[in-house]
């Protein structure tokens, strides 16, 4: 067949690779809102942001819908969130957040992929003076595009706003709206009260302090996160890798 049809067939599998990956991701966090406020998205706003993302991802209406269910039916009281930290390489920070049924065999995982990659896995806490969690909005430029910045500034600081500004994600130019952790709820409220799309949302731990390290040197920290970040538990991985 050719070089360029097995260049094209491994880009088909890394672009379905990264699909599903998302898709378990999306699933879980539903399976996580209606576990904590039901399967009635008007009435649970943890499960209307679970649903945006799903959908920021192509999720299709039947799976969401599917996961709604599912998550509705079964018991899922074994389920619950975890957070595990650590050393990467070089002295690189790394919060891993996970949504599991089986602690036990989520924290070996971990441990193991420390291990591999020589890193350790720490005590919780250790971190807390590195990272500062913050909500963090993502919304398409093309649907902020006539809107002024200054007014928008006035009119949701009391919402919580800490910082807006623009940046490209994934090839997409989007404005990004910053709050406190304790005030992702009220902005969440206010944007949808203002009938503004949010293309997703999320809660990040953002590093306070970044480190810098050569590029050997990050190949090796980057490797260790893809390899945390292949794991269904796992659904997201924060470092303060510059």
């Amino acid at each position: 067949m050719g070089r360029a049809f097995e260049a094209r067939k491994a880009s088909k599998f890394a672009r379905w690779n990264k699909m599903a990956k998302e898709f378990t991701k999306a699933g879980r966090q539903i399976t996580i809102a209606v576990k904590a406020g039901g399967p009635d998205p008007d009435s649970n706003s943890a499960l209307r942001r679970a649903i945006q993302n799903a959908r920021s991802v192509q999720m299709p209406k039947d799976r969401v819908a599917a996961a709604i269910k599912k998550a509705s039916d079964k018991d899922t009281s074994n389920f619950e969130q975890v957070m595990y930290e650590g050393m990467a390489p070089h002295g690189v920070a790394i919060v891993v957040e996970a949504a599991t049924d089986n602690t036990v065999r989520t924290v070996a995982n971990v441990r193991s992929y420390f291990r591999k990659k020589e890193g350790s896995l720490g005590k919780q806490g250790m971190h807390d003076f590195i990272f500062d969690r913050k909500g963090v909005f993502y919304i398409k430029k093309e649907d902020f595009a006539d809107r002024d910045v200054e007014e928008f500034e006035l009119e949701f600081i009391d919402f919580g706003l800490e910082k807006i500004e623009e940046d490209t994600v994934e090839e997409q130019e989007v404005v990004l709206i910053y709050v406190a952790f304790e005030d992702f709820g009220k902005m969440q409220d206010a944007l949808e009260q203002n009938e503004i799309k949010v293309d997703k949302s999320e809660l990040e731990r953002i590093p306070n302090h970044t480190k810098e390290l050569n590029e050997e040197q990050i190949d090796e920290v980057l490797a260790l996160i893809d390899l945390m970040e292949q794991d269904d538990d796992v659904t997201n991985v924060f470092h303060n890798l510059a």
